[in-house]
């Protein structure tokens, strides 16, 4: 039975997740839940839901899951998982950034595959390092950026690789939010604080929080390599320990010419991604605010409008879309379509095929290294000066 808009098979029964982080009074983890449940593809069956093992054990009760199946940890629970005949066939990593590669090698080690959130690692040197376990392993690894999931998204990429815009030109990209835009980590909120703790979130702030989003969404459309770049960063609020800001110039290796601008205190913007890529043929435009509009420009033409499962969308954009066209899909169905893709690539391991189209589209841990290499550099570049640094 396949899912609707797809091409993909099933397994004759249900893939077995396991999480680690993702518990009481964390955002993401539920986001992760959520999507991984929306396709009908996966069911969480296991879990190191918190550092506290209290909180822990409850949020594995709010989850109804298996009281054997609650772990202190990511260590305990790769070993043990190893030897379940019904052990989980991958793992979800959704803790602060800098238990990411702790969590990701050990089940690695046990042979089990891995979705990781983003950014991959704190560290160069750690993401290096994971990539190759990973390679080695052989087990499929992915990187949670979710923008490459939505529809319009893919569709713009196979657009720009087919040369509808013609050589490229101009990437524009921006992420915008405001939540920011006081302490707020001193009131206790939980995903403000870790995100502005060094100790936890690594050496960036809005450039790992989000800027890392755009960077990737950036190099997955125009289907190119950011080969160098230049960045100011700054903190407005005062006293914070990270960045909450930064502007950028960006070189790509085929020759066309970005800016980056990324800000956690923009006052009024939400979630402001949006990215603009101009050609010598036409241009295109898309935000995650309005997601189910692609914006195309043909040099000299009226723009036209381009519609999530509508007339003009690609096979590619349809495989990735779950209602009619007017039914809006958005942020977690875009998760969602990388749990289903990443299904589909274990589920055709398993079947011994080649996986169905597009769903080799999720970012991997190659390019779980490149956004960890983005970060270091525009870091590095800011604390130089705004200095013009290599990838």
């Amino acid at each position: 039975m396949a899912i609707e808009g797809s091409t993909t098979q099933r397994l004759n029964r249900r893939l077995r997740l396991g999480m680690v982080g993702g518990g009481r009074g964390a955002f993401i983890g539920a986001v992760h839940r959520i999507a991984a449940r929306l396709d009908d593809r996966w069911q969480l069956v296991a879990g190191a839901l918190s550092s506290d093992p209290e909180r822990g054990r409850l949020s594995g009760e709010d989850l109804l899951l298996d009281p054997t199946r609650l772990y202190a940890d990511a260590t305990e629970m790769a070993k043990r998982e190893k030897r379940r005949k019904d052990g989980i066939d991958a793992v979800a990593i959704v803790t602060p950034n800098h238990a990411h590669a702790p969590a990701a090698k050990a089940f690695l080690k046990a042979g089990i595959h891995v979705i990781c959130d983003k950014p991959l690692t704190t560290s160069l040197r750690e993401a290096e390092s994971l990539a190759k376990l990973v390679n080695d392993s052989g087990l499929i690894f992915a990187v949670t950026h979710n923008y490459t999931g939505y529809p319009l998204v893919r569709q713009a990429r196979a657009m720009v690789a087919e040369g509808a815009l013609g050589k490229l030109r101009v990437v524009q990209v921006e992420y915008a939010q405001d939540w920011l835009a006081t302490r707020l980590e001193e009131s206790g909120q939980k995903q403000a604080e870790w995100r502005t703790d060094p100790a936890r979130s690594g050496p960036a702030g809005a450039i790992g929080d989000i800027g890392s989003h755009a960077f990737n969404l950036a190099e997955f459309i125009a289907g190119d390599e950011v080969e160098a770049l230049c960045a100011e960063a700054h903190v407005f609020v005062e006293g914070r320990r990270l960045d909450d800001n930064a502007h950028m110039l960006l070189r790509f290796r085929g020759g066309a010419r970005g800016m980056l601008w990324c800000s956690q205190v923009a006052a009024g913007r939400e979630n402001g991604l949006r990215i603009r890529l101009y050609g010598e043929k036409g241009g295109l435009e898309w935000q995650q605010e309005n997601p189910n509009l692609l914006i195309y420009s043909p040099l000299g033409e009226p723009p036209r409008l381009i519609r999530r499962n509508g007339a003009g969308a690609y096979p590619v954009a349809n495989a990735a879309s779950r209602v009619p066209a007017g039914h809006p899909e958005g942020y977690l169905e875009g998760f969602a379509q990388l749990y289903a893709d990443i299904a589909e690539q274990i589920a055709a391991r398993v079947d011994g095929r080649e996986p169905a189209p597009f769903s080799t589209l999720v970012p991997t841990v190659a390019d779980g290294v490149r956004g960890v290499r983005f970060i270091e550099a525009a870091v590095r570049s800011s604390a130089r000066g705004a200095r013009w640094l290599e990838l």
